[in-house]
Order: C-alpha cells, then sequence, then structure tokens
C-alpha cells in the first residue's frame, strides 16, 4: 500500500504528505504542495518525489506552469518534475546553482535575481525572500485561500500526517522532537538557531505577519489550519518585536 497522503486542505489547494527521515533515523516528513491558478494551471512545490500517484493527481488538476522550491535544501525533485513538465517555469532560490544539474534551467532564483523580480503568479501568490535565514527560505502566501506555504520557516512535530498510512512511526527517541512546534520554546529555539540575526530576520517576519492567512503548509510537520497567523506571531516572536 502507498504512504502517500493527498489532501485538498483547502479549495483549489493539495498536498502530498509523505514518510522522510532526517540524520537518517528523525522522522520529518515531507510535503509537496500543488495549488490550482486562477487560469486552471498548477503551482507546485516539489518537495517529495515524483511517483505515478503524485503525478497523475497533479495531472487531473491541470497543466503544470510553476515548478517551485522554497529554499536551498528542497531541491532533490526539481530536475524530476522539470523533466515530466519541461514547459514549467522552475524558480529557485539563490545557491540552487551550485546544488542542482546543470542539466536543469532555472527560470528565477529569489536572493539572485534583482529585487523586485517577479516571476508571473505573484497577482495570486506573495512571496518574500529571508536572505539571512540558514536556509534560504522564501515565505509564499496564497491569497484567495489565506494560507502560508513555506518549507523550513516553521515546524509542527510530530509529522503525523506525513506517516499516517505507513507502519514508521512519526515520533521519535530524540529529546524534544515532538515539542518543535510553533507553541513551545523547543521549537522557537529551533528556529532560532537558523534564523540567528534577529535583525536581518525580522524584515521578512513582519512582512509574513502583516499577510491575512490562517493555514499554514510546511514541508516538515503537520499543517496548521485555524490557527495559521497565531501559529507563525509564536514561533517567530522574537523577530516581531
Amino acid at each position: 500500500m502507498s504512504d502517500l497522503v493527498i489532501r485538498e486542505v483547502k479549495p483549489g489547494v493539495w498536498t502530498f504528505s509523505r514518510p522522510f527521515l532526517r540524520a537518517p533515523f528523525v522522522p520529518f516528513g515531507g510535503r509537496s504542495t500543488a495549488i490550482k491558478l486562477n487560469d486552471g494551471s498548477v503551482w507546485l512545490v516539489a518537495s517529495t518525489r515524483a511517483d505515478d500517484e503524485t503525478i497523475a493527481k497533479i495531472n487531473e488538476i491541470g497543466p503544470v506552469k510553476y515548478i517551485v522550491s522554497p529554499d536551498v535544501e528542497h531541491h532533490l525533485s526539481l530536475k524530476a518534475y522539470s523533466d515530466i513538465y519541461p514547459e514549467a517555469k522552475v524558480i529557485g532560490v539563490i545557491g540552487h546553482e551550485l546544488k542542482v544539474s546543470p542539466e536543469l534551467k532555472l527560470s528565477g532564483q529569489y536572493g539572485k535575481d534583482p529585487e523586485g523580480t517577479l516571476y508571473g503568479y505573484e497577482d495570486e501568490i506573495s512571496a518574500v525572500f529571508f536572505p539571512a535565514f540558514a536556509n534560504k527560505d522564501v515565505a509564499f502566501f496564497h491569497k484567495a485561500s489565506k494560507t502560508l506555504i513555506t518549507a523550513d520557516l516553521i515546524f509542527n512535530f510530530p509529522p503525523k500526517e506525513a506517516y499516517s498510512k505507513s507502519k514508521e512511526h512519526a515520533t521519535s527517541w530524540l529529546p524534544g522532537h515532538s515539542k518543535i512546534n510553533p507553541w513551545t520554546w523547543v521549537g522557537r529555539t529551533f528556529i532560532g538557531g537558523l534564523a540567528k540575526d534577529v535583525h536581518a530576520n525580522s524584515g521578512p517576519a513582519k512582512v509574513v505577519a502583516s499577510w491575512d492567512f490562517d493555514t499554514i503548509i510546511m514541508c516538515h510537520g503537520d499543517v496548521i489550519e485555524g490557527r495559521g497567523k497565531e501559529a507563525w506571531n509564536s514561533m517567530w516572536s522574537k523577530y516581531l518585536k
């Protein structure tokens, strides 16, 4: 049986969640996100593998127009998706030019392209780049669904949904693992290790806080529904002062 969990979180917003280990024994879970844009095309955060089940659902949603990596670490599946959808624009971040296959053409890179560069989806999806964050993350805001989409700017462990169809466990023996979430000092400390420069990360963090979202879809951890703004303001509290 497949361990992939496909869910329409909100109308026009689908997640693809499955087990993923770091270190290599710590359950993080992994998640891709597909959003159907107003013209019927798909904006895709490609973070998990491009297997047949995933591709079948994406094709059902619509033609892929954008393949996005929300930080420098989430690049392993970019080429696979680009090979399947060669007409799609691949948008990454600074540093991807050193990590991805030279055969993969990047149509844009946050942090490398001039500030203010537009990639074509900004009427529906806003973005802010965190240049001082360890993984060079981008936060995306889908206005119609009031959803924040990000990679490593927020975590919500344990990743129960990603492991809900797996024989593996969502929890770990590692002390504090299940407490890496927005409402604990463990979670805030974890983010603090990735966002060490409070002043430099404060600006983009405040931009995110100004957006009108209630849901957060991250790459690792359970989706936060209804309490999205509260979760962001809690995990990023020291940067919002």
